[in-house]
């Protein structure tokens, strides 16, 4: 398992070595904090930070994207992300304006990477976290591909988990990363294990490359690794995770499957997919409540005076055509 030593100080709301920029204003908010280890080793396909907008009464997860992406795509995406469903989704709610550079935001929860996870677990998550992370992840799947659209983004950085369950965010970073018929292998930001084979030669994301996907996720969450040895995994996940990870894409289970597959983990309402009380370890809670708290505790700049050029005109004062 990759683990870093500056996982605490990202999970606390310090960027490690970059406290100047972690205050840089990106219009309309203000960063405080990058979301992503920045020494992490598994490829993240955006830049993520905990945001504020200038005047302190809006907070965010905000996601540009990297330098050299193409930023049409990347709005694109974020703007197609709206629409989706499901119990997992996390559409963007605001996305950057004509003029702008790109950006999209998200409305702020405490949540966690799960590569950060990982870390701040101390190693691979127990098999009812993995299980309870697979249905709700599949279950979104499911009705992501009922409104006829691929993720085309899943995987262990996409994945954000909350104490009232998992966040799939990330929409579209491998169609944003290269257009159909363009090798995607080894682009920056995609993580190698969990692009289906047929992706990283260039084909059309599809249904079963998200399941591959998944797949992925779950040997990662499970293990460290997005490409483990088949006995590396718990026995009860080895069977549906190798079907997940099948390069023959008719072999791949469907979402329900998968969910069935999983088991019973999720809470009884019908209209969610939410895992149950506990299903995240106790250190995971513990970096989130931190993680909630130092965000609350974030000051920002002040927001300079009006010029007295720029005051609206008063009655006593008024403006002359």
């Amino acid at each position: 398992m990759h683990t870093t030593g500056g996982a605490a100080e990202a999970v606390a709301g310090r960027e490690p070595g970059a406290a100047a920029s972690a205050r840089r204003p990106v219009v309309p908010y203000h960063l405080i904090t990058a979301l992503d280890d920045p020494h992490t080793r598994v490829p993240v396909p955006e830049r993520r930070y905990i945001a504020r907008s200038a005047d302190g009464l809006r907070t965010v997860l905000l996601a540009l994207p990297h330098q050299g992406r193409d930023p049409d795509l990347f709005l694109a995406e974020a703007d197609a992300s709206r629409y989706l469903l499901g119990p997992c989704a996390a559409p963007a709610d605001a996305l950057a304006g004509p003029g702008e550079p790109a950006w999209y935001s998200l409305p702020y929860l405490p949540v966690l990477p799960l590569p950060t996870v990982l870390a701040v677990h101390g190693g691979p998550l127990p098999e009812l976290t993995v299980r309870a992370l697979g249905a709700a992840l599949a279950q979104t799947l499911a009705v992501v591909h009922g409104q006829g659209l691929a993720f085309a983004g899943v995987s262990p950085a996409a994945v954000l988990l909350s104490a009232a369950g998992p966040r799939l965010t990330c929409y579209g970073a491998v169609r944003a990363a290269a257009p159909n018929g363009a090798p995607r292998s080894g682009l920056p930001g995609l993580e190698a294990g969990s692009l289906p084979p047929e992706q990283a030669s260039g084909s059309s994301p599809d249904f079963l490359g998200d399941m591959y996907a998944l797949g992925a996720v779950l040997a990662y969450a499970a293990t460290g690794y997005t490409m483990p040895e088949r006995d590396e995994l718990p026995a009860a996940l080895r069977t549906i995770v190798a079907r997940c990870l099948s390069r023959d894409p008719g072999s791949r289970p469907q979402p329900a499957e998968l969910a069935d597959a999983l088991g019973d983990v999720t809470a009884s309402d019908d209209r969610a997919a939410v895992p149950g009380p506990g299903w995240l370890p106790g250190r995971v809670i513990a970096a989130l409540a931190h993680q909630s708290a130092a965000v609350l505790a974030a000051e920002i700049p002040a927001a300079p005076a009006p010029s007295a050029s720029s005051r609206t005109p008063t009655p006593s004062s008024p403006s002359r055509n």
